[in-house]
């Protein structure tokens, strides 16, 4: 386990901490390595009733780490994000998720494959991936129409632009949204209720909820994956993540 994903398992539950606070949470090839590993244990371990994932500070996570993605910008199959990707489908533990505050990017789309999700008041969240170059990623080109409708999708997909905790709640990403303070005691609280109830038609419940899609799931994950690699190469990404880390505005004015 990297010392930037912090792992505990008390009361049959696993939590996840990201832990990179330096760098807002941002993930890298090495967390997204470690966070798979978890997900692969917890499915085979019995005493794992129920994962919690959240951040650190007034962070969830600032999304991909870009340097270290253009560092090895790997999306095949086999690669870490891709088998982490896989696994969040075929994860059959509950995912609960507490959102303390900065959610951008996988931040957001993580919580697309969570059973419950708990937000801060104050937790800003954006899927800024068109302003990046880039293309939607952790199957949310599906499942974000499916949960709030094309034109809701749209507005957040194209135009990248970030939205609060009480919206995301409106268009059916978060549960609830509460104070700072009490988003994770809230998360563990409905863990706790998830670890006493009987564990097999807790799995059973969440296979069935997420059945009808598995399919649909599977082909959007093969296809996402094949336009973000080809995309991440092309010059557009580079000027706009090359900008971004320079913190000067992108020109995209020679492209066509």
């Amino acid at each position: 386990m990297t010392e930037h994903i912090h792992s505990e398992l008390a009361d049959r539950i696993l939590t996840l901490r990201l832990n990179r606070p330096e760098k807002k949470n941002a993930v890298t090839t090495a967390m997204y390595t470690a966070l798979l590993g978890a997900f692969r244990q917890a499915n085979k371990d019995p005493g794992v009733r129920a994962i919690l994932i959240t951040g650190t500070g007034d962070c969830f996570t600032a999304g991909n780490d870009l340097s270290d993605f253009l560092q090895a910008p790997t999306t095949d199959e086999n690669s870490a994000v891709s088998q982490f990707l896989q696994a969040l489908v075929d994860l059959d533990k509950p995912l609960v998720a507490a959102v303390n505050g900065l959610a951008v990017g996988i931040g957001v789309t993580l919580l697309l494959h969570c059973d419950l999700v708990y937000a801060a008041e104050a937790a800003p969240f954006q899927t800024p991936f068109a302003k990046l170059g880039l293309c939607p990623e952790a199957m949310s080109s599906y499942l974000i129409p499916m949960t709030m409708g094309r034109a809701r999708a749209s507005e957040l997909l194209l135009l990248g632009e970030r939205f609060t905790a009480q919206t995301a709640r409106e268009y059916g990403i978060v549960n609830a949204v509460l104070p700072a303070n009490e988003v994770l005691p809230h998360a563990r609280e409905k863990c706790l209720q998830l670890a006493a109830m009987p564990p097999n038609a807790v799995r059973t419940t969440r296979r069935m909820l997420k059945y009808g899609s598995r399919m649909a799931l599977a082909e959007t994950l093969r296809y996402e994956l094949e336009q973000f690699g080809a995309l991440l190469r092309s010059p557009e990404a580079i000027e706009a993540m090359t900008a971004f880390m320079q913190k000067r505005k992108p020109d995209f004015s020679r492209f066509e």
